[in-house]
Protein backbone atom coordinates (compact mmCIF):
# COMPACT_ATOMS: atom_id res chain seq x y z
CA UNK A 1 0.00 0.00 0.00
CA UNK A 2 1.49 3.65 -0.78
CA UNK A 3 1.43 6.32 1.23
CA UNK A 4 0.07 9.63 0.03
CA UNK A 5 0.92 12.93 2.02
CA UNK A 6 -1.66 15.07 0.41
CA UNK A 7 -4.40 12.15 1.29
CA UNK A 8 -3.37 12.13 5.08
CA UNK A 9 -3.16 15.68 5.76
CA UNK A 10 -6.92 15.81 4.13
CA UNK A 11 -7.55 12.79 6.60
CA UNK A 12 -5.79 15.29 9.37
CA UNK A 13 -7.98 18.48 8.43
CA UNK A 14 -4.39 19.98 8.12
CA UNK A 15 -4.21 23.09 5.53
CA UNK A 16 -0.88 24.62 4.37
CA UNK A 17 -0.50 28.05 4.19
CA UNK A 18 1.62 29.66 1.35
CA UNK A 19 5.34 29.89 2.83
CA UNK A 20 6.40 32.71 4.25
CA UNK A 21 9.04 35.08 3.17
CA UNK A 22 12.74 35.20 4.78
CA UNK A 23 12.88 37.93 7.07
CA UNK A 24 16.31 39.14 7.17
CA UNK A 25 19.43 38.04 4.60
CA UNK A 26 18.94 34.51 4.53
CA UNK A 27 17.28 31.75 2.43
CA UNK A 28 14.18 29.74 3.36
CA UNK A 29 15.60 26.19 2.31
CA UNK A 30 18.76 24.47 0.58
CA UNK A 31 18.55 21.26 -1.28
CA UNK A 32 22.01 19.40 -0.83
CA UNK A 33 21.59 16.09 -2.81
CA UNK A 34 18.97 14.81 -1.67
CA UNK A 35 18.93 16.88 1.43
CA UNK A 36 16.43 19.48 2.34
CA UNK A 37 17.70 22.10 4.92
CA UNK A 38 14.91 24.13 5.85
CA UNK A 39 15.65 27.64 7.77
CA UNK A 40 13.57 28.13 11.14
CA UNK A 41 9.89 28.55 11.37
CA UNK A 42 8.04 31.20 13.56
CA UNK A 43 4.70 29.86 14.71
CA UNK A 44 2.88 32.50 11.97
CA UNK A 45 -0.98 31.62 11.39
CA UNK A 46 -2.11 33.67 8.49
CA UNK A 47 0.20 36.46 8.62
CA UNK A 48 0.14 37.10 12.10
CA UNK A 49 1.87 35.56 15.49
CA UNK A 50 -1.18 34.59 17.39
CA UNK A 51 0.80 34.09 20.77
CA UNK A 52 4.24 35.78 21.76
CA UNK A 53 6.38 35.81 24.87
CA UNK A 54 8.66 33.20 27.31
CA UNK A 55 7.14 30.06 27.86
CA UNK A 56 7.09 29.24 31.65
CA UNK A 57 6.00 33.18 32.14
CA UNK A 58 3.54 34.84 30.36
CA UNK A 59 2.77 31.27 27.61
CA UNK A 60 1.52 28.22 28.99
CA UNK A 61 2.66 24.73 28.45
CA UNK A 62 -0.21 24.07 26.03
CA UNK A 63 0.11 27.39 24.00
CA UNK A 64 3.56 26.79 23.68
CA UNK A 65 2.97 23.20 22.08
CA UNK A 66 0.50 24.94 19.67
CA UNK A 67 2.98 27.12 18.75
CA UNK A 68 5.57 24.41 18.22
CA UNK A 69 2.53 22.66 16.09
CA UNK A 70 2.29 26.03 13.88
CA UNK A 71 6.01 25.98 13.36
CA UNK A 72 6.14 22.81 11.93
CA UNK A 73 2.97 23.73 9.91
CA UNK A 74 5.12 26.67 8.01
CA UNK A 75 8.26 23.76 8.14
CA UNK A 76 6.16 21.41 5.68
CA UNK A 77 4.74 25.08 3.44
CA UNK A 78 8.23 25.49 2.97
CA UNK A 79 9.15 21.70 2.05
CA UNK A 80 6.50 21.28 -0.10
CA UNK A 81 7.63 24.13 -2.43
CA UNK A 82 11.30 22.93 -1.88
CA UNK A 83 9.64 19.85 -3.30
CA UNK A 84 8.12 21.47 -6.30
CA UNK A 85 4.60 21.12 -4.52
CA UNK A 86 4.85 16.95 -4.05
CA UNK A 87 5.43 16.08 -0.86
CA UNK A 88 5.30 12.48 -1.38
CA UNK A 89 9.02 12.95 -2.65
CA UNK A 90 9.82 13.07 0.97
CA UNK A 91 11.51 9.70 1.95
CA UNK A 92 12.40 10.80 5.52
CA UNK A 93 12.19 13.33 8.25
CA UNK A 94 15.89 13.59 9.76
CA UNK A 95 15.84 15.75 12.07
CA UNK A 96 13.98 18.73 13.71
CA UNK A 97 15.94 21.31 15.63
CA UNK A 98 13.44 23.46 18.32
CA UNK A 99 14.03 26.46 20.01
CA UNK A 100 12.13 27.25 23.18
CA UNK A 101 12.19 30.64 24.46
CA UNK A 102 11.46 29.77 28.61
CA UNK A 103 11.88 30.87 31.64
CA UNK A 104 15.20 30.35 33.63
CA UNK A 105 13.36 27.52 35.82
CA UNK A 106 11.33 25.47 33.03
CA UNK A 107 12.62 22.10 31.81
CA UNK A 108 10.05 21.17 29.73
CA UNK A 109 11.31 22.03 26.03
CA UNK A 110 11.57 18.93 24.97
CA UNK A 111 7.27 18.38 25.70
CA UNK A 112 6.87 21.82 23.72
CA UNK A 113 8.84 20.80 20.58
CA UNK A 114 6.55 17.26 20.40
CA UNK A 115 4.28 19.31 19.38
CA UNK A 116 6.14 20.04 16.29
CA UNK A 117 7.15 15.78 16.51
CA UNK A 118 3.73 15.06 16.43
CA UNK A 119 2.95 16.66 13.91
CA UNK A 120 5.74 14.81 11.36
CA UNK A 121 4.46 11.65 12.62
CA UNK A 122 1.27 12.47 12.24
CA UNK A 123 1.75 13.33 8.92
CA UNK A 124 4.26 11.04 7.17
CA UNK A 125 3.86 8.15 9.44
CA UNK A 126 7.05 5.74 10.18
CA UNK A 127 9.02 8.56 7.76
CA UNK A 128 8.51 10.78 10.48
CA UNK A 129 10.27 9.65 13.00
CA UNK A 130 13.10 11.93 13.31
CA UNK A 131 16.51 12.52 16.16
CA UNK A 132 16.20 15.96 17.34
CA UNK A 133 17.47 18.63 19.71
CA UNK A 134 15.11 20.98 21.58
CA UNK A 135 16.53 23.85 23.82
CA UNK A 136 15.65 26.51 26.14
CA UNK A 137 16.59 29.95 25.07
CA UNK A 138 16.38 33.35 26.79
CA UNK A 139 14.55 34.97 23.52
CA UNK A 140 13.65 34.27 20.16
CA UNK A 141 13.20 36.82 16.92
CA UNK A 142 9.78 38.72 17.22
CA UNK A 143 9.62 37.71 20.73
CA UNK A 144 7.90 34.29 19.66
CA UNK A 145 7.84 31.52 22.08
CA UNK A 146 8.72 28.76 19.90
CA UNK A 147 11.00 28.49 16.24
CA UNK A 148 11.54 25.34 14.46
CA UNK A 149 14.04 23.99 11.55
CA UNK A 150 14.09 20.75 10.29
CA UNK A 151 16.06 18.75 7.58
CA UNK A 152 14.20 16.11 5.58
CA UNK A 153 15.55 13.55 2.81
CA UNK A 154 13.81 13.14 -0.74
CA UNK A 155 13.71 11.37 -4.06
CA UNK A 156 15.79 13.35 -6.64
Amino acid sequence: MSYNVEENLKKYGIELESPSTPAANYIPYTIVGNLVFISGQLPFKNGSLPITGIVGETVSVEDGIKMAELCALNLLSQLKQACGNDLNIVTKVVKLGGFVASSKNFGDQPKIINGASDIMVKVFGEKGKHSRFAVGVSSLPKNVPVEVEGIFEIKI
